[in-house]
């Protein structure tokens, strides 16, 4: 535990601008534990923090919802934590239990919910706040850097593909092999599911079959549609890719009861005729992230079949590098910030 009464932390000064300032060492509040970061994953969804013009009179938020680190202080009324215990924080980190969402048991679309570096500061810093409750227990010989990004790009292809109703041999194709799809693939292929990867450029044909895809398609060789058909038709296709024309090409090629399942975000509109939907009796759906016990399992799930997302490191002073990177989608595969390294 350090003995300084300050700590740093990358905050946003003007959109798309972070600097590093630092700042007086907060105490918890009733409820919160502080955690002294180790890493912190940089993600595509920081940017609707980082390039948010900053209110007058609001304080400058710390980006960053994929944190791994050590509770160093506990607040009154926290139960079941301790000090020195590893945990993690993802996007969403707490709920009202009060929205009519909550009140049904759906806390991952809660209506008021504690977003982690949007409505409170994150982990793009040396020490973060966090309530209690949305604490994810991390296992001790995971290596921070690996276990960040599994926070939210894991949680995120993790709870898609075991939710989305495909049974182990179904064919399950995953649309992209970026920061989501390399996750995406690996977890498809230790979920048993017969997994084909969908990108663009016969380049990344062996790195798709590395990662575990029994099946490549090329985007650009030809229809998506009719690759899909000729294998039989997919059960699932997860759209990873942040592209709508993309995801669109890829609705005709889901089998019979076959779902189109969303989880990045493109800036153009998907696309198809409802007689794709209604003939065949195909679905398109959206998904957001889990709870913190689906984390948990995220983490266990792999760590038990040896799934990792490929990372590139960089200091906290590096934070402005990391995150414009990141948005060029210059990095392979996702931006990790490391903070406080264990002393061997």
């Amino acid at each position: 535990m350090s003995n300084r009464t300050t700590y740093r932390a990358a905050v946003v000064i003007a959109p798309g601008k972070l600097k590093i300032v630092e700042r007086p060492l907060p105490e918890p509040a009733d409820g919160q534990v502080r955690i002294r970061v180790e890493a912190c994953g940089v993600c595509h969804s920081d940017s609707a923090t980082v390039e948010q013009p900053v209110p007058a009179g609001a304080p400058q938020r710390v980006p960053g919802h994929e944190v791994v680190g050590r509770i160093e202080a506990v607040g009154h009324g926290v139960e079941g934590w301790q000090i020195g215990q590893r945990v993690g924080v993802g996007f969403l980190a707490g709920e009202d239990r009060t929205c009519p969402s909550c009140r049904q048991g759906d806390i991952v679309n809660c209506q008021n919910p504690v977003i982690t570096g949007m409505t409170t500061d994150g982990g793009y810093a040396e020490v973060m706040l966090a309530e209690a409750r949305g604490l994810v227990r991390v296992p001790e010989d995971f290596d921070a850097a690996e276990a960040a990004p599994l926070l939210c790009a894991g949680l995120t292809t993790f709870n898609a593909l075991r939710n989305a109703g495909a049974r182990a041999g179904d064919l399950v194709a995953v649309q992209g092999l970026g920061g989501l799809g390399h996750l995406a693939v690996q977890f498809a292929n230790r979920m048993g599911f017969r997994t084909a990867a969908i990108a663009r450029g016969s380049d990344k044909a062996d790195f798709a079959r590395q990662l575990g895809a029994h099946h490549y398609i090329d985007a650009d060789a030809g229809s998506v549609a009719q690759a899909l058909q000729d294998l039989g038709g997919a059960k699932v296709v997860l759209g990873t890719a942040p592209s709508g024309k993309g995801m669109s090409e890829a609705v005709r090629g889901l089998g019979a009861r076959g779902k189109l399942v969303v989880i990045a975000v493109p800036g153009d509109p998907i696309s198809f005729q409802a007689t794709d939907l209604v003939f065949g009796a195909r679905s398109v759906t959206g998904t957001l992230t889990g709870t913190v016990y689906d984390n948990e399992q995220t983490l266990a799930f792999a760590r038990l079949q040896d799934v990792r997302p490929l990372v590139e490191t960089f200091a906290l002073e590096e934070a402005q590098t990391a995150y414009d990177r990141m948005m060029r989608a210059d990095v392979r595969f996702r931006a990790v910030l490391v903070m406080n390294p264990v002393q061997s």
